[in-house]
């Protein structure tokens, strides 16, 4: 049967097709003109800047790094140019078998491929990456001559640091490393993260740490039009990076390299500082390391030989260490006790060769006692009968007021990372420092052991320097300082450091006069006369030896000791006597008597400061030396036995604390 198609209906549905196909055209017409709206006027802006962030990539340049030089214009760290081996990821194919190639021309060692992947990771693309530093000539020359089959291979010449004096004052200068995630986190912190794009190290310790905003200067910024791979096509326009700060420093390295020597290959600090300024001469931390092993990435065994060495040479003792500071504490009880009218200069004690404290006694070093004893000769005899004497009737709150202003128990503010703060007892301190309420009462006889620089005493031998200085500069504390000035990288214009004066201690002139007098009898008749013996200079000086354990009352013979528990040697002095320009403390761990180890060292620096005189071999031990001080070795006993046992335990353990702060 056929089916008759109305021609009216059929048009009619076309037309209705045609009408709505042509709207669902329109609408996405529309749609898309919208769309194309919104992208080109709307959002033109932010889309041209993306194009522009594809197309135009900022390489950044990075600055030199500022030189460091001491007071005599020697330079202690400077840039040196060296050739590095890069590769440009963007630009290889195969990363892996690139090294396998460049490994066949030059030494490649694992470590250098493990820090290359590691930088690789935290590198664009478009940015060179370094292989391996230091180059020689006949290894560029290979490289160079192969660089047709190895695409994105290439020999930059690059600055690298340098520290041409070695390990001499490398505690002071420092060294820079590589930067590793805690210095990112560091940087981000202080909003720095710009300024340190491209920069893969940074000031680790010292100086270099210190002074890292000085130093590192501005970084420069290159902007270079690159391809859809990532590729640089041509250079668009360049900010110059702007060079860091220099720093002059107050430091002279080559009296620095004569106390270094005088410590031979002993333990031990010495710091020597400019009265008048607060200049540091010297800052001496023996053992001492190259820091130029840490520049381009120390390796394993390097750092394993400096990390697990039991001298622990990486440590500053000059300013991270606290230890008892002995009879060199003596002076500073000698001015509390004329300050405070507890003593005059002509009073006299009877020294029986011991001091009572209820039923027990401290014991002289003197068996019979020194006779009379009035305050000059206390100093030069180094009497420990006396000071018992004295601490008891000043009261440990007395001691502590006193000795505060000088800077014990607080760090200085010297210019260097990580100073500690030492300790400086009360009993104040000891409620705060102890948790049980049986450690935390302050025994009478804590007093006795603190007056002659035992007990909880802990000083570093920068704060027995920097108050030392104090005492023969008439009670003007200065904030010790290293850099004396920073030289602007673009003009030449170099800006003082100023000394910065502290505090001046109200002293009067008589009382000064008695103590520094005693001090300068210690080095003409006194426990210092053997190691100052003919010297062309008038000098003070005190000689002090610090206990390291408890002997529980026994009597201290160093032959019976282990070397690492023997006594520690100090000397404090100055020089000249009637206008000091050099105050200096001198520590040498576990060389017994000060005037044993400790005073040779301190002659021979003096020698050299004062008179250019250079000693051929390291200061020599004094084995005969007479050594007064060493009733510090008889152990102060408290109100009764058990608070005896409780306290040297109690003091060793702060000295232990105070010690490993500094190694953290």
């Amino acid at each position: 049967m056929t089916e008759i198609r109305s021609t009216a209906q059929e048009l009619a549905r076309f037309r209705l097709r045609v009408v709505v196909a042509l709207l669902f055209v329109c609408v996405c017409l529309g749609l898309l003109a919208v769309r194309f709206h919104y992208l080109q006027v709307v959002r033109h802006d932010y889309y041209l800047t993306r194009a522009e962030d594809n197309r135009i990539a900022l390489l950044p340049k990075v600055p030199h790094r500022g030189t460091i030089v001491d007071r005599n214009g020697v330079v202690l760290a400077r840039n040196y140019a060296t050739y590095t081996l890069e590769i440009t990821p963007s630009q290889v194919k195969d990363i892996q078998g690139t090294l396998d190639e460049l490994a066949t021309l030059v030494a490649i060692e694992p470590r250098e491929r493990r820090r290359f992947m590691k930088l690789l990771e935290e590198s664009r693309s478009f940015e060179s990456v370094p292989v391996r530093s230091r180059l020689s000539d006949e290894e560029v020359a290979r490289v160079v001559s192969q660089r047709y089959r190895l695409p994105g291979v290439d020999v930059k010449a690059r600055l690298l640091r340098d520290y041409p004096q070695g390990a001499v004052g490398s505690h002071v200068v420092g060294y820079i490393g590589r930067i590793n995630q805690r210095d990112v986190e560091r940087i981000e912190e202080a909003g720095d993260t710009a300024n340190y794009r491209g920069t893969q190290h940074i000031g680790k310790a010292g100086l270099e740490q210190f002074y890292e905003s000085e130093l590192h200067g501005t970084t420069g910024i290159e902007q270079v039009e690159v391809n859809a791979g990532g590729r640089a096509v041509r250079a668009l326009s360049s900010i110059a990076p702007m060079s860091g700060n220099d720093l002059e420093l107050t430091l002279d390295i080559e009296l620095q390299r004569v106390a270094e020597s005088a410590f031979g290959d002993r333990r031990g600090a010495l710091v020597a500082i400019e009265p008048s300024t607060g200049g540091v001469l010297a800052l001496v931390s023996t053992p001492t390391f190259d820091p130029n092993l840490f520049v381009d990435g120390i390796s394993t065994q390097d750092w394993k030989a400096l990390n697990e060495s039991p001298d622990h040479p990486l440590l500053n003792r000059a300013i991270y260490s606290a230890y008892p500071p002995g009879s060199t504490f003596k002076p500073f009880m000698a001015l509390a006790g004329l300050e405070t009218g507890k003593r005059t200069t002509g009073q006299a004690i009877a020294d029986f060769g011991y001091f009572t404290l209820g039923n027990h006694r401290f014991m002289d070093d003197k068996i019979g006692g020194h006779g009379m004893v009035d305050l000059h000769k206390s100093i030069v005899v180094s009497c420990n009968t006396y000071y018992y004497q004295l601490a008891n009737d000043l009261g440990i709150d007395n001691i502590a007021r006193f000795m505060g202003p000088f800077g014990f128990g607080s760090r200085t503010g010297i210019d260097l990372p990580g100073e500690a703060p030492g300790v400086l007892p009360s009993p104040e301190w000891k409620r705060q420092r102890f948790r049980r309420a049986e450690q935390q009462q302050w025994f009478a006889g804590e007093t006795i052991s603190v007056g002659i620089g035992q007990g909880y005493n802990a000083y570093t031998p920068l704060q027995m320097a920097n108050a030392l200085a104090a005492l023969v500069n008439d009670g003007k504390l200065y904030r010790p300082h290293i850099v004396r000035y920073v030289v602007d990288s673009r003009t030449g214009q170099r800006r003082t450091v100023e000394p910065e004066p502290l505090r001046e201690i109200p002293l009067k002139p008589s009382h000064l006069r008695a103590v520094r007098d005693g001090m300068v009898g210690v080095n003409v008749s006194g426990t210092g006369k053997r190691a100052f013996k003919g010297a062309e200079y008038t000098s003070g000086g005190k000689t002090g030896t610090a206990q390291v354990f408890s002997l529980r009352g026994q009597r201290y013979v160093e032959g019976r000791v282990r070397e690492r528990l023997r006594d520690h040697s100090w000397f404090i002095a100055y020089a000249p006597a009637e206008a000091p320009r050099i105050a200096l403390a001198v520590l040498v761990e576990n060389g017994g008597f000060g005037a044993q180890s400790a005073a040779p060292i301190a002659r021979q620096v003096m020698d050299y400061h004062l008179l250019h005189r250079q000693a051929e071999e390291p200061a020599a031990e004094d084995a005969d030396a007479e050594e007064l001080e060493s009733g510090e070795h008889m152990e102060a006993a408290a109100a009764d036995a058990a608070a005896v046992d409780t306290a040297a335990a109690d003091a060793a353990a702060v000295r232990s604390e105070a010690a490993a702060g500094g190694a953290r």
